[in-house]
């Protein structure tokens, strides 16, 4: 399984109907897309833990989208409803993280 990880930041500026748009665009693509296994969204918690002085304020949603294998990431990138949520990406948020991974087990960290 490779999962691809996106770490989000609206912009401060961003209206409320700039925000139901990006949401749509979300859907389309994660709906339209039959590459697509799973999708997890999130929202960041901060409770007083230590390590969240240290962390940068970069994010304040996750989404976590899921693929069998790392050919249907590709169609999935490829797809023209990624191409339209790709466009309200840069509308949207003032910062993102993405990262993809290949997704195994407890006995991988033994590789580090």
């Amino acid at each position: 399984m490779v999962s691809h990880v996106v770490l989000m930041k609206p912009r401060a500026d961003l209206s409320a109907a700039g925000r139901r748009a990006f949401a749509a665009a979300f859907e389309r693509a994660t709906r339209g897309i039959p590459s697509i296994h799973g999708v997890r969204i999130g929202r960041r918690v901060k409770h007083g833990a230590g390590y969240e002085a240290a962390a940068p304020d970069a994010a304040d949603y996750l989404a976590v989208i899921d693929f069998g294998n790392l050919a249907d990431l590709q169609a999935y990138l490829r797809h023209p409803a990624h191409d339209e949520l790709g466009a309200r990406f840069g509308q949207s948020l003032s910062s993102a993280l993405v990262y993809d991974f290949e997704i195994g087990s407890l006995e991988d960290l033994a590789a580090l």
